[in-house]
Formats: C-alpha cells, sequence, structure tokens
C-alpha cells in the first residue's frame, strides 16, 4: 500500500479536443481509480451443492466492505463481485466473471475466498498475476480442498494451490464446539498452507465467513481492517 499504488488507474471517460486549424475530433483520456473485489463463495454459498443451500455465507463479509465504499461505489471507484466457487475455474468461466470486471491490469484486484472458494481463489491468484494484473491482497477463510472425495465431487482444482499476491491472509476455523458446518470442512479436508503472510487460527464455526473475515489477529488489525486500509490508500480521499 504505497505511492506507487496511487498510479494504477482506469480510464474511465474522454474529453474531445478539437483546436481550431484541425477539425478531426481527439479523445483526451480521464483517468479514475477503482478497486475491484471478488468474494468467492464455497459449497452451497452462491448456488445449491448437492441439495444445500444457496446459503450466501461469504455475502456477509462483502456487506461490511460493500458499507464502507458505498459512496466510492456509487462513484463508479469501488465495485465487488459475490461469485461461486465454480465460476473461478476455467478460462471461459475466468473470462468471463473475472477478467471482464477488470477492465485494465492497472487496477487493484482484492480476492477474498472461503471454502472451496479459497482454495480456487489462491489458484486464481496465481492465474491473475501470471496474467500481468495486480493481485493487490488474498484473504483465504478456511480454505478446503485437499480431499480427493470433494475434488470428484466438485469444480475445483486438483494441484495444490501456490497462490501469487502483494500479501496474503489465512484465516482457519478451529471451533471449540464444531457444528455440522465444521464436519463438512473435515470431509472436505482443510487446506492447511504454507507461505501466508498472516496466518491465524480462530475459534469460529467453518461456515462464519463473515466473523473470520473481521476476526482481529495478533498484529492488530483483521483481514476485513487491512482490505479496507488497502483500498482506501489506493482511492485516495
Amino acid at each position: 500500500m504505497s505511492g506507487a499504488a496511487n498510479q494504477n488507474n482506469k480510464v474511465a471517460g474522454s474529453h474531445t479536443l478539437t483546436p481550431a486549424a484541425d477539425q478531426t475530433v481527439k479523445q483526451v483520456p480521464v483517468e479514475v481509480k477503482k478497486a475491484v473485489v471478488f468474494f468467492i463463495g464455497g459449497a452451497a454459498d452462491k448456488e445449491s451443492y448437492y441439495l444445500q443451500g444457496p446459503n450466501n455465507n461469504v455475502a456477509d463479509a462483502r456487506r461490511k466492505l460493500d458499507t464502507d465504499f458505498e459512496v466510492q461505489k456509487q462513484a463508479g471507484r469501488y465495485v465487488s463481485y459475490h461469485l461461486g466457487y465454480s465460476d473461478v475455474r476455467g478460462s471461459f468461466d475466468i473470462d468471463e466473471y473475472v477478467l471482464k470486471p477488470i477492465t485494465t491490469k492497472a487496477l487493484p484486484v482484492y480476492l477474498v475466498g472461503h471454502s472451496l472458494g479459497g482454495w480456487n481463489g489462491a489458484h486464481l491468484s496465481q492465474i491473475l498475476v501470471e496474467k500481468g494484473y495486480k493481485v493487490k491482497a488474498l484473504v483465504t477463510l478456511d480454505p478446503v480442498g485437499e480431499g480427493m472425495m470433494v475434488w470428484m465431487g466438485s469444480d475445483i482444482y486438483l494441484s495444490k494451490p501456490t497462490p501469487k499476491a502483494e500479501f496474503w491472509i489465512n484465516v482457519r476455523a478451529d471451533a471449540k464446539k464444531p457444528d455440522s458446518s465444521d464436519g463438512v470442512a473435515d470431509f472436505g479436508e482443510r487446506w492447511i498452507p504454507q507461505g501466508a503472510n498472516v496466518s491465524v487460527v480462530a475459534d469460529i464455526h467453518h461456515y462464519d465467513a463473515g466473523r473470520m473475515f473481521s476476526v482481529m489477529m495478533p498484529q492488530g488489525y483483521s483481514p476485513y481492517d487491512y482490505v479496507k486500509r488497502s483500498i482506501q490508500e489506493y482511492l485516495g480521499p
């Protein structure tokens, strides 16, 4: 979140200039900053999953951040999308649901993935960076996907992710009194990654993406705080 980020601009419009001696209409770009955030849900989140859901678990995290940037959203300087984990796997879906909204590679991109969405979202971070996009932050909320059985029954990547982002936060749910959602995560096999900039374990149920996004970490801030501050520093006043 440095001054360099403030150079990341999007061409949002143009003015026309027609010199008296030249009747050709010329377009002069008007540059507007814009932050793009993708919230990627897991099984039974955005779509039903074997007769369960949709439960919109990651939407709680999205609403919290959207509320802070309502003014910027109305001005076209902030936009967020709620995607399912299957929306970010495969070139066709990535082109349609991810690349189209990122209108220039100069825009900062933020990825928040929960459960299977954390697994596929981590893969997406690598894909975007290797294509030249700027993934400012990746947040994985109790990512799941290690199990062969869940791979066979879900549209997820088989290989373990190798995330690429300027900053990566991972939150693992470890509820002292597990509920059914924790059992589902155990069945799908939680991915306990190495290499995150910040990794924290929290007494939170697997389904509760909103609480995981807001959990206070030993560093004195939450994943939500980090993403919010990064966007604020980029957009400026």
